[in-house]
């Protein structure tokens, strides 16, 4: 255990308040900045980690009720947060104060989380049907219908927007017109969300394969088999894939073998992974359904540490400098250590919450399932 714990020292010796170089190369890469959270894993690569600073202790700021409950993880752009209801609405809300700005009646329950690209919102439904909506009217641009529910939310090939569904394909639509440009079928519901790297996507899904496409023409490079279902996204650092399985494993592919480098499952504890694992080139770090969050060497798959939450989570961790934040089912939000595993910081909902967090601009975002949308930061003028 001391020579992992080590290691994650010395790789994150530069994260300071999620300014570290080394985190800070992962967005600059992928294009964003510390006041945007674009998509339910932060970037193109879903890899769970903020640049933004959040305080040492952070305090809540406002909150806002959503119609049916949150199950979805929330956007945040040009100072709004946009979130699905289970009510069949999305929401667009500021970011500064928690007012309303305007919603948006989708044509069922809406469990995928939305993403933003280029001042628009791209979600699905239950129903089916996939939405893309201006961002700063909420008018809707076009939608798409597809046979299956949309748990899955969507990432940016270029020009085009990728996302699974539960009739089983992978679909590329023009972000023009929503026009389909290629759909790709596999063997199972997709439930998770493509990752995007070097004009490739990668979807795991429930028949137990992860599928590397060709975005330009949706052509399948490669599969790997997983050995079991996926409900999890993958997320994709240095030509390798980390994802979560319903076997109770966290497996690692490397992406140019395409082949399984490594698999961890705790030995005692026989849990689904449902939650989408955050990385850094220092940890793997994923809660599972055996109220544990984990975190891993990303050489090896090595345990460096486990915390014991008390509560099941399906929440995917988001990191942030050198803490790691994360709702359980229990109903609370935790920040725990990077490098430790400790526990630092405790806010209880009361509630449920299985959406993940989301951070920009100083604030987290994260909302529960009896539909209560919390943001927390720095209280000015706090007596």
């Amino acid at each position: 255990m001391k020579r992992f714990t080590e290691h994650m020292v010395n790789t994150l010796s530069n994260v300071r308040s999620g300014c570290g170089l080394l985190v800070l190369l992962v967005f600059v890469q992928a294009g964003y900045g510390q006041d945007t959270w674009p998509s339910f894993r932060g970037d193109a690569r879903l890899t769970g980690v903020s640049t933004s600073d959040l305080p040492d202790s952070l305090r809540l700021l406002w909150t806002t009720e959503v119609g049916g409950g949150i199950e979805s993880t929330a956007a945040i752009w040009e100072k709004t947060v946009f979130v699905g209801g289970l009510d069949g609405f999305l929401y667009a809300i500021e970011l500064a104060g928690g007012k309303l700005k305007w919603k948006y009646k989708a044509s069922d329950e809406i469990k995928s989380s939305p993403s933003v690209f280029d001042h628009v919102v791209y979600f699905g439904d239950e129903g089916g049907n996939f939405h893309a909506v201006h961002a700063r009217t909420g008018e809707v641009k076009w939608t798409f219908r597809t046979e299956g529910g949309i748990v899955s939310s969507a990432n940016s090939g270029g020009d085009c927007v990728l996302f699974g569904s539960y009739d089983r394909y992978l679909y590329c639509l023009s972000m023009k017109d929503g026009a389909l440009i290629w759909k790709l079928e596999t063997e199972g519901f997709i439930h998770g969300m493509p990752s995007v790297v070097d004009g490739k996507t990668l979807i795991a899904g429930c028949d137990g394969y992860l599928r590397v496409v060709n975005i330009r023409d949706g052509t399948e490079q490669t599969q790997v088999d997983l050995s079991d279902y996926v409900g999890a996204s993958a997320a994709v650092l240095d030509g390798r894939a980390y994802v979560g399985t319903f076997g109770n494993q966290i497996l690692c592919i490397d992406l140019k073998r395409s082949e399984v480098l490594w698999k961890y499952e705790h030995p005692k504890r026989r849990f689904p992974f449902y939650a989408s694992p955050a990385v850094t080139a220092g940890g793997v770090v994923v809660g599972g359904r055996d109220r544990m969050v984990h975190a891993l060497h990303p050489q090896t798959g090595k345990p460096l540490w486990t915390c014991a939450t008390g509560a099941r989570i399906d929440s995917s961790p988001v990191i942030v400098g050198n803490r790691i934040f994360v709702g359980t089912t229990g109903g609370a939000v935790l920040a725990l250590g990077l490098v430790t595993g400790e526990q630092d910081w405790t806010f209880v909902t009361g509630s449920p919450i299985v959406a993940s967090p989301s951070v920009a601009a100083g604030k987290l975002v994260i909302g529960s399932i009896d539909g209560v949308l919390y943001c927390f930061g720095e209280r000015q003028n706090d007596e």
